[in-house]
């Protein structure tokens, strides 16, 4: 008997034991390729060395001091690191835990930058369906996942969510990339409209869309269309990158390929990559010197927020990606990826789109695929992929309610940025055996 409170009650998980590079160990042996970096996180894979040596490092020299008392050394470098390399405007880093609470703090800031300019009737979010923005209950609020939200409604504030750029699904036929972007965009300005341009907080989304959906990619122009709208209206842009952000799309931060920056960026997962639990808020220098001229602090905080050992972590973990060039590693692999996974299943009957950038992929898996039709969802078809690619000792991320939080299955990827080529080759022939092994266990109708 366990005395866990376990994500699955009736399902046990095997016991983690051991892990190097992108393979861990079970208490059996038996090995498993960690083929979605856990949930996009393990961008070293297990038992980095240079990593594992920085955490002894700062053990050694300390383990934990209160924020409000004590800053660190570790915080204070890994700050300076965070903003030398982001996006432009971005000029001060918020550590936290991990990705809801970057995501949470993100709203709050958006929230106080507001009061603290003399606007405080601003209280409106607007998000996108189909995108998960975190756990808590602001960041569940912002956020579209509606199979997460729906027990959970009566204690979510007041938010507003627009269409995603998912092409896929919701671009018409014969419509042009730039047509369909500047119909997605447009949703945007349409919302503002309607809540009252003086009225509105933050738009909220994830550049390239995670788990909820499946490593969904904007198209064209779309973000650049966002950025001028909410320039237009004088509202803050929220990019969360938790998930694609961090190098996992080939360049650092995934909005560097959409040409934006926003007001503020979440970031977290890749930012520590599993060794600590780690999180942040980027923020522009508009909205700290708004604090800093105002009431001088930001009304909001965590016990752990800037823990040295997670600083270290994270700050070891970005100083192993550049001294290793890795993003130019997330750059051939992704397309090594994308063309393996082309050759494999580009044709497959249930296998509607292969989507996403650098090392982070998803296949959408239809019923259909001239119609698009998806697999009934009491067929639980994503839990089914997931025990076949663990009996074959692959980790991936299966998902159900891909389209609307209830209909649609897909399956991301997302392996460590050192992955090699014969790495791929594995991933992708053992992936390809779970879905026909899932598929073919469907019962007959």
């Amino acid at each position: 008997m366990t005395r866990l409170l376990h994500r699955a009650i009736h399902a046990v998980p095997p016991v983690a034991v051991g892990g190097k590079g992108i393979e861990l160990y079970d208490t059996d042996g038996k090995a498993y390729i960690d083929a979605s970096g856990g949930a996009a996180v393990s961008c070293l894979g297990h038992g980095h060395p240079a990593v594992l040596a920085a955490l002894h490092e700062q053990l050694d020299r300390l383990a934990y001091a209160h924020t409000g008392f004590f800053t660190s050394e570790a915080a204070e470098q890994l700050a300076e690191l965070l903003v030398e390399d982001a996006p432009a405007g971005l000029s001060h880093v918020y550590l936290v835990s991990g990705g809801s609470e970057a995501v949470e703090a993100a709203l709050k800031m958006a929230r106080q930058y507001f009061v603290e300019k003399g606007e405080p009737q601003r209280r409106h979010i607007i998000a996108r369906r189909q995108s998960y923005h975190g756990n808590t209950l602001g960041a569940l609020a912002a956020g579209g996942n509606e199979w997460r939200r729906a027990q959970f409604k009566p204690l979510l504030i007041e938010t507003h969510h627009i269409d995603p750029c998912y092409a896929y699904r919701l671009q018409e036929t014969g419509e042009s990339d730039e047509a369909y972007a500047s119909r997605a965009a447009a949703q945007l300005e349409q919302k503002i409209l309607e809540l009252g341009a003086d009225q509105v907080i933050a738009f909220v989304a994830e550049t390239v869309v995670g788990a909820t959906a499946g490593a969904v990619p904007p198209v064209a122009d779309y973000f650049r269309q966002i950025r001028a709208i909410c320039d237009r209206y004088g509202i803050l842009l929220i990019l969360d990158e938790v998930m694609c952000g961090m190098g996992r799309t080939g360049t650092l931060h995934a909005c560097e390929q959409d040409g934006v920056a926003p007001d503020l960026m979440t970031i977290a997962k890749g930012l520590g990559g599993g060794y600590q639990p780690l999180g942040a808020v980027l923020l522009s220098r508009q909205i700290f010197q708004a604090f800093a001229d105002g009431s001088g602090f930001f009304q909001h905080g965590h016990t752990y927020m800037g823990h040295p050992m997670a600083a270290a972590a994270g700050l070891a973990v970005q100083q192993v990606i550049r001294r290793d060039k890795l993003l130019a590693n997330v750059v051939a692999m992704g397309g090594e990826l994308e063309q393996q996974l082309n050759e494999r299943l580009g044709n497959h009957h249930h296998v509607g789109d292969i989507r996403g950038r650098g090392l982070f992929r998803g296949v959408e898996i239809v019923a259909d695929r001239m119609s698009k039709r998806p697999f009934d969802p009491g067929l639980k078809l994503h839990a089914r992929i997931k025990k076949e690619a663990m009996a074959r000792g692959l980790m991936v991320y299966p998902m159900g309610g891909t389209i609307d939080g209830r209909l649609g299955d897909h399956v991301l990827l997302a392996p460590p940025f050192i992955v090699e080529r014969n790495d791929i080759a594995r991933i992708v022939e053992r992936l390809g055996d779970a879905i026909d092994a899932a598929l073919a266990s469907i019962p007959a109708s």
